[in-house]
């Protein structure tokens, strides 16, 4: 019997032959893009957001804003601090800061987080450039080079500049196809990552830090600074066994991150309660972090709909960029899809 080739997050074959990132863009092209194109670029209040120098607007502060936004005299006048809205430019730059570190290979085959994170920057970063924007990426921790002063921990892979391009999208794509899964080469420290964005990227930009956040800590405070200083939305990957075990005897559980194998009995149903209670802190963990950073957060599930992900998660963005002067103060918020 033949083996089922592997599949894309669109569920389509993924192709094995010379030309496969050509290939795979063109299936996102046909399935995906077609039915997103415009709807991210139509309303620049949707999902990206450029910059700009003209006035537009005042409104009541919000947590995430920018503090040197604030016009002092409206503030000191309605007794609330307000700040200034912009006209924002047409023409923007998107970066893509990618957690490629072993744990991002977890997952059913054909649908693993690497499968989503791949068909993810494919769609956006086509859809950006199909209209004269530039996106650039941060590759990290699939190369298996170890920072000298992180520990032994990752280093950065690579750096991609950002430019408007067909030609460009495939280097990434192609790039993302190529990493293969590394063996363990220190703990991943999503921090590092997040530091070389804030070093990296001078003029304000949308950022999309995609990433499955299982990490050491102190990647929250990196998070925050760069919210302050760009438009930042954080794309969680994560996949359901990773809450909760099903009951499938004795397994065998191995990490990722450090290469550790432990044989484990999940007909125990204390076992995976524990898993499951513990993972539900973790969770809760995150969410806090992630909440403080001041970014949206968009969730993808191995087993979602890429199309659907973003559709909800554009909606949420357009609520969010709802009236200009009003009392209303939305705390960051999570699409989970």
């Amino acid at each position: 019997m033949s083996k089922k080739p592997p599949e894309t997050a669109t569920g389509q074959p993924l192709p094995s032959l010379p030309g496969q990132a050509d290939r795979l863009l063109r299936q996102l092209e046909w399935h995906v893009i077609r039915r997103l194109d415009g709807l991210l670029q139509g309303d620049y209040r949707t999902l990206v957001r450029g910059s700009g120098l003209d006035l537009a607007d005042l409104r009541e502060y919000q947590p995430h804003d920018d503090v040197r936004h604030i016009d002092w005299n409206v503030t000191a006048r309605l007794n609330a601090p307000h700040v200034r809205v912009f006209t924002e430019d047409r023409e923007m730059s998107a970066w893509f800061l990618l957690d490629l570190s072993p744990s991002i290979h977890f997952g059913p085959q054909g649908h693993a987080k690497r499968d989503i994170l791949t068909g993810f920057v494919a769609v956006l970063a086509r859809l950006l450039t199909r209209h004269g924007n530039r996106v650039g990426a941060m590759l990290y921790g699939a190369g298996g080079t170890t920072d000298a002063e992180g520990g032994g921990a990752r280093a950065i892979d690579a750096v991609l500049p950002p430019r408007s391009s067909r030609a460009q999208v495939l280097h990434l794509v192609h790039r993302l196809l190529q990493q293969g899964i590394v063996k363990s080469a220190g703990g991943t420290q999503l921090g590092l990552l997040l530091q070389a964005g804030l070093g990296g990227i001078r003029r304000r930009s949308t950022v999309f830090v995609v990433s499955d956040f299982i990490s050491a800590p102190g990647w929250e405070k990196p998070l925050a600074q760069l919210a302050q200083r760009h438009d930042v939305v954080t794309v969680r990957l994560f996949d359901p066994l990773e809450l909760e075990l099903p009951d499938l005897g004795l397994v065998l559980l191995r990490d990722a991150e450090t290469g550790e194998q432990l044989q484990v009995d999940t007909h125990d149903k204390a076992f995976r309660q524990r898993f499951a209670r513990l993972a539900a802190e973790r969770e809760a963990t995150l969410r806090t972090g992630l909440a403080a950073a001041g970014a949206d957060t968009l969730e993808l599930r191995t087993d979602d709909d890429l199309i659907d992900a973003l559709l909800r998660f554009m909606d949420l963005r357009q609520r969010r960029a709802g009236p200009r002067l009003s009392a209303f103060k939305p705390s960051p918020r999570t699409a989970t899809v």
